[in-house]
């Protein structure tokens, strides 16, 4: 009988969505939709210290975000403390498991004694212990080794006795990590556990507990680490991890995806820019590499401008009204609208996130412009150019694009200058920037009045 596909992503909800995390979930996703599997979200909320409802909030909404959709669940471990403490007592009624009342003081103090291996020394293991308050759960580690069947790492051989026998429960009743995931993955029937490659040193400890069940383990694949610059690991305390950060900055969720999707992993053949179809289609779990992955902003910056250009424009209108509304100059009125559809095509050629779109655009809703660089002095030329323009300009009726590209180029001419010589102090005067949209387009937006107005003063300001 065949093994119906089951995966899990199961964050702790303790901080901001990690982009490792994203890219665990994404795996895993990817794995459930190419097989015609399931996608099964559980929160790992047994820290309840660290655990908060806003973090297992932000986790869903950074998932919805990046179109990454669960089929069952959230699950939540908090609501499942009966279900340990009934499967670790079976281990204990089974003799699998057994009471322990030593202190940490005490097993430092022993393992001091003794020297070599440091750790709990089995001293309770034959001393039938009954469950008192305050008295761990211990798993009998059994001799011999464990081998753990790793897709990505091969054949991973840990030898039984550098694993203490490990607790199961606490003394205050709580489930240790270790129980609490293999009763879950156990009871969701989970075929495939794709994680983080820190959680390979505790997976001995799960197979040890599938093998005294006589329950079959599941797959295991534990993914590279992710790294910075440095090839330091990735830290959220020095480093920017954050998806929600990655999302408000403007990046795409389809150039977010792909890109996570290639940080240890390879479709070859040199492919980059995948839909999700075809990383659904071409993702290969046996592909992924053992290597840490560089976490490279530039380059999803890079992956984010190619999404961004291939937007259809209506579409990428629709998404820069969250961040232009998130300024008080933008109404939304008529005007500001039509406006905005002109300019629009222009400034996404030149955009790689959709925050850059406000210093693109806010000179065209605003009544006064600051120059970019603090008390800009014109030169002599500068304000020669300024004024000379305005006379070229100041009877035109055709206020449009290509009648004034003309003016500026028989300017030009008359005075002998190269056009980004020319173009320069206008563009500042006009908006306030060294660069932007194309100039002349930005003046048939601004209109005749408000291009004078603004050159105008621009020249009086530096007289």
């Amino acid at each position: 009988m065949t093994q119906e596909i089951r995966l899990r992503f199961a964050p702790s909800p303790t901080g901001y969505f990690h982009v490792g995390g994203a890219r665990t979930a994404l795996y895993n996703w990817l794995i459930a939709k190419k097989q015609g599997g399931s996608f099964i979200l559980r929160i790992d909320d047994t820290d309840e210290l660290r655990n908060r409802q806003e973090w297992t909030d932000g986790i869903i909404a950074a998932l919805d975000w990046l179109g990454i959709d669960f089929d069952e669940g959230p699950y939540f471990q908090s609501q499942r403390k009966d279900r340990y403490f009934q499967q670790a007592r079976e281990f204990y009624e089974k003799g699998l498991a057994y009471y322990c009342n030593c202190t940490r003081d005490q097993i430092d103090e022993r393992a001091k004694m003794r020297g070599g291996q440091p750790g709990y020394d089995g001293f309770c293991r034959d001393r039938a212990l009954s469950s008192e308050p305050g008295y761990a759960l211990r798993f009998k580690v059994p001799p011999g080794d464990t081998v753990v069947n790793d897709v990505v790492r091969g054949t991973v051989t840990f030898a039984n006795s550098t694993i203490e026998d490990f607790i199961l429960l606490k003394g205050n009743g709580a489930a240790l990590y270790v129980l609490a995931n293999f009763v879950d993955d156990v009871d969701l029937k989970i075929s495939h556990v794709i994680r983080a490659e820190e959680h390979l040193p505790t997976t001995p400890k799960a197979v040890l507990l599938y093998e005294a069940l006589g329950v079959q383990s599941p797959i295991f694949a534990h993914l590279p680490v992710l790294v910075n610059e440095k090839r330091v690991k990735l830290s959220k305390r020095r480093d920017r991890v954050a998806v929600e950060d990655f999302r408000d900055q403007g990046f795409l969720p389809e150039a977010m995806v792909n890109y996570l999707a290639l940080l240890g992993w390879s479709p070859g053949d040199d492919l980059e820019f995948l839909d999700r179809q075809e990383l659904i289609d071409l993702f290969d779990l046996s592909k992924v590499s053992k290597s840490p992955a560089f976490f490279d902003v530039v380059k999803m910056k890079h992956f984010n401008k190619h999404y961004m250009a291939s937007l259809n424009v209506n579409d990428f209108i629709g998404r820069c009204l969250g961040v232009l509304e998130a300024n008080s100059w933008w109404t939304g009125d008529e005007s500001q609208m039509a406006s905005f559809h002109v300019i629009a095509p222009f400034v996404q050629e030149r955009i790689a996130l959709l925050d850059e779109v406000v210093e693109m655009v806010d000179f065209l809703f605003t009544d006064s412009v600051l120059l970019e660089v603090e008390q800009y002095n014109f030169s002599d030329i500068d304000l020669d150019v300024l004024s000379k323009f305005l006379v070229k300009i100041e009877g035109e009726d055709n206020f449009t694009r290509d009648r004034l590209e003309e003016h500026f180029r028989s300017l030009g001419e008359d005075l002998g200058l190269a056009l980004r010589k020319l173009q320069a102090p206008i563009r500042l005067s006009l908006t306030g920037k060294k660069v932007g949209p194309p100039l002349f387009v930005a003046m048939e937006i601004l209109g005749k009045e408000r291009s004078l107005n603004r050159i105008r003063n621009a020249v009086a300001s530096r007289h």
